[in-house]
């Protein structure tokens, strides 16, 4: 028997054994030298909710010092990141919550769409995901402001879970965010869904979605992954590599559906309750590109939506891996990305818009295969 409106998060199997890890703590031996000076403190970039990623030390990372040392903000920037919630105390997360209006408090620090919501207020994270989405966009760009946006319950059925989706999508929409980040999808399209995006489309907001983990080439329309493979101007489409520059087992991909690549394999960044844990899944690789599109619109705000995907995808760095698995034919450069967009302004190339790991321990050599947390009652 088929089953209709599936929703997933774009994490993989392997996710879940390493779900309660604690990260370790920052080396005291690791020193910023003088010559790092950035924008933002290149400390960061070893706090102890920070991943290989970032690292300046590790040749798979996406250059983000060198990214932060021709950074300069002169924008706020929102990302809508819609997943399962957050949590607002959070040491790493909590100065960066945002709300339509008032200061963030226990009872306003988002938005929570998910069936049977007790606070709509109060978009608490009880799984994690989105708490870890939301750090890696905060790892990237320290002064980003979250609307965190909760569509996500365990138990409810699968169009439950779709339509909570497209409320929040609708909300962040009206709202004008900059950015959505979108970490899951599903295999059936949904008109309301695709309605929605076009208007984001019309109003000049970028959306950065997962390609999903279902070891596919979504180029074919049968197995087409949404709201990636929704094809409009404003979506970028993001599969997952790990620190060999190979793609992930379980990530989809296509040479026309699929983007650009970005880190995806145990990525640390911050969980629920306050711990910091790793992750694997093109969800943890669509928050860096949603990083990076946030420093750009932040430094140059009057690039257009689709001129900013289009940087992101020009900038990446080529890989023989990544060729015939994406547009780019290659993976998320942070720093490539702010000189492409810096060199697209002074030649006047840009239009207004409307909005504002390769060692595996024993306990990890399980597969990499399908999303476990399938958003329906019938698995």
């Amino acid at each position: 028997m088929t089953i209709s409106f599936k929703r997933f998060l774009a994490i993989s199997l392997s996710t879940l054994l390493l779900q309660q890890t604690v990260a370790e703590p920052v080396q005291a031996s690791k020193v910023i030298a003088k010559e790092n000076r950035s924008y933002f403190d290149a400390k960061e970039l070893y706090s102890p909710y920070a991943s290989w990623g970032i690292s300046p030390n590790n040749s798979a990372s996406i250059n983000l010092l060198e990214a932060w040392k021709k950074f300069q903000k002169k924008k706020e920037i929102v990302v809508a990141v819609v997943d399962t919630g957050i949590d607002p105390t959070h040491p790493f997360l909590q100065q960066n919550l945002y709300t339509k209006s008032g200061k963030p408090t226990e009872a306003n620090f988002g938005v929570d769409f998910s069936k049977d919501r007790r606070m709509i207020g109060a978009p608490l994270d009880n799984h994690g995901h989105g708490t870890h989405v939301s750090g890696i966009i905060k790892s990237i760009f320290p002064d980003v402001k979250i609307l965190a946006l909760k569509y996500y319950n365990p138990v409810a059925s699968g169009i439950d879970n779709l339509n909570s989706t497209v409320e929040a999508l609708k909300y962040a929409v009206d709202q004008n965010v900059d950015i959505i980040n979108y970490s899951g999808g599903g295999p059936e399209a949904a008109l309301e869904e695709l309605r929605i995006l076009k208007e984001a489309e019309r109003k000049g907001i970028l959306v950065v979605a997962a390609a999903g983990n279902e070891e596919s080439n979504i180029d074919d329309r049968k197995k087409a992954y949404f709201p990636a493979s929704y094809g409009l101007k404003n979506i970028i489409t993001v599969t997952a590599h790990d620190e060999s520059l190979q793609i992930l087992s379980s990530s989809n991909y296509g040479k026309n559906s699929v983007d650009i690549f970005a880190p995806g394999y145990r990525i640390r960044s911050s969980l629920q309750n306050g711990r910091a844990g790793f992750l694997t899944g093109t969800s943890q690789a669509t928050a860096f590109v949603t990083g990076v599109a946030a420093l750009i619109k932040s430094q140059y705000p009057q690039i257009s939506t689709d001129k900013i995907k289009e940087i992101i995808k020009n900038s990446a760095k080529k890989e023989v891996t990544m060729e015939g698995k994406c547009a780019s034919g290659g993976r998320l450069d942070a720093a490539e990305a702010l000189a492409m967009a810096e060199s697209m302004v002074n030649g006047n190339d840009v239009n207004r818009q409307l909005a504002n790991n390769s060692d595996k321990n024993s306990s990890e050599k399980v597969k990499e295969g399908k999303i476990i947390y399938r958003l329906t009652n019938n698995q």
